[in-house]
């Protein structure tokens, strides 16, 4: 549809289409911010109004500037335009919003396709190389309606290919197992989100996941969500060494979300803690600007501090971290919606045998917020085409299967022990060796070649 409104649109109009196509998606697609900012941060009504807004203009401005340089500088119509430029630039636009700035991949259009055929190609190309195939099939259909008769031919090509692809790859198996079945308990407190972090609510909440952990005692491995202790590790030591204790006598090894203090009692991490034969950390990379981390020079810090005034502020874990080794296996880990950010562990992911993310997804209520964040666990098991397991506090707790199936899934918005078993794979996926830059690289030189034929042949001119 919005090819179609770009048609003979003159830049301004076209920047003006794509503002609202995005302002659109964005507004459906992020609703929930309203119940994070407003219900649990108790925000003004105008404020949390104001963040989402000022959300949706930027990741409208995206489209905006695309529909401007599409009407601008692509070809007036044809296959360049139609099968080459527009979904080359489409693409370009939102891989860069992707990362640009800390980056907001959510919405990323080759999410949608995790329950269709497609999916057996994203072990190759990656979510991005997802997107690249509907905005080809997109600039197809067009052509099919609006093109001649070769250019229908090459759009029916084009259109019926990544689904043969797709269709002969899903058998592929690009890893294989690398050991025995391991027994998996994934605890999933159902904290409602206003109740977390309220002092007196810290010894229910610890009484809670003892028990839910003495009720997983005997699984290989025993996986808590995200910051399940409303606490510093570092305040919990003995109640930490009770359960590490508790769960090796019962052969377990325990995986869990801590916030902690480094020994300066100045850094703050948002972290994962593994208790197994030794015990060790993974820190939180990519934190949330605003909600993790205000993205502001030292002296502006320095100046809260002095004021007092109220702000969060964690400091990220390391680029490259080790994986985690618990039962036997190497766990590549990310904390909540880190694992939306697929390259950025890649190393770690080649090296582990399963995956394993922690979240709470509490803070969005009801919405479709988790089920937003459980397609991107999905993609991730499929890219890298190993088992995923996810505990959430309040969310979707699951064991994903490594094409992407649910193997296991909680109940929801009730306290619940979830058992599964999960196969370490090892080997590597395409998408694992070689990341984006593949299919990034081919985007740019289709849009440049685009711009290419449109200079060299009798450039058009559209006012604004």
């Amino acid at each position: 549809m919005l090819i179609w409104l770009w048609e003979g649109a003159a830049p301004l109009r076209a920047a003006w289409l794509g503002l609202c196509f995005a302002a659109g998606t964005f507004a459906a697609g992020t609703y929930w911010l309203y119940i994070s900012i407003h219900v649990f941060g108790e925000a003004p009504i105008w404020l949390a109004f104001a963040i989402m807004g000022a959300l949706i203009a930027i990741m409208a401005s995206y489209h905006a500037l695309l529909g401007y340089v599409v009407a601008r500088w692509l070809p007036a119509s044809g296959t360049w335009r139609w099968l080459i430029g527009i979904p080359a630039a489409w693409l370009f636009s939102e891989w860069w919003r992707g990362w640009f700035l800390s980056g907001f991949p959510w919405l990323s259009l080759g999410y949608s396709q995790s329950d269709t055929w497609l999916a057996s190609l994203a072990p190759v190309v990656g979510v991005y190389g997802l997107s690249a195939l509907l905005l080809l099939s997109s600039g197809a259909l067009f052509t099919l309606w609006r093109g001649k008769r070769k250019q229908r031919i090459a759009a029916a090509i084009v259109l019926v290919l990544p689904w043969l692809a797709a269709l002969l790859l899903a058998r592929v198996e690009w890893t294989r197992s690398s050991g025995e079945a391991v027994s998996i308990a994934i605890l999933q407190g159902a904290i409602p989100q206003d109740m977390k972090w309220q002092a007196n609510n810290l010894q229910h909440t610890l009484d809670l996941y003892a028990d839910l952990n003495e009720q997983a005692l005997g699984a290989q491995l025993i996986v808590w969500p995200e910051a399940a202790a409303p606490d510093l590790a570092n305040n919990l030591t003995k109640y930490l060494g009770e359960i590490h204790s508790r769960s090796a006598r019962n052969g377990s090894d325990v995986v869990m979300g801590v916030v902690r203090v480094d020994d300066d009692g100045e850094r703050y991490f948002n972290s994962m803690l593994a208790l197994g034969p030794t015990v060790q950390f993974y820190d939180k990379g990519h934190l949330v600007p605003f909600g993790e981390y205000f993205p502001v020079p030292a002296f502006v810090r320095s100046w809260l501090r002095l004021m007092s005034l109220p702000y969060s502020d964690f400091t990220a874990g390391a680029a490259r971290q080790a994986p985690l080794q618990a039962a036997g296996i190497k766990l590549a880990a990310s904390i909540c919606y880190e694992d939306a950010y697929a390259t950025s562990q890649l190393a770690a992911v080649r090296a582990s045998g399963m995956l394993v993310n922690v979240t709470n997804d509490a803070w969005f209520g009801r919405s479709s917020a988790r089920h937003q964040h459980f397609q991107i666990a999905r993609l991730r098991a499929i890219e890298a085409q190993r088992y995923l397991l996810r505990a959430a506090n309040d969310g979707i707790t699951a064991v994903i299967g490594p094409r992407g199936q649910v193997v296991a899934q909680a109940p929801q918005f009730e306290p619940a022990v979830l058992r599964a078993s999960a196969v370490p794979r090892g080997g590597v996926t395409p998408f694992l060796r070689f990341g984006n830059w593949p299919v990034i690289t081919l985007a740019s030189l289709a849009f440049g070649l685009a711009l290419r034929r449109q200079r060299t042949t009798n450039p058009r001119r559209t006012s604004t």
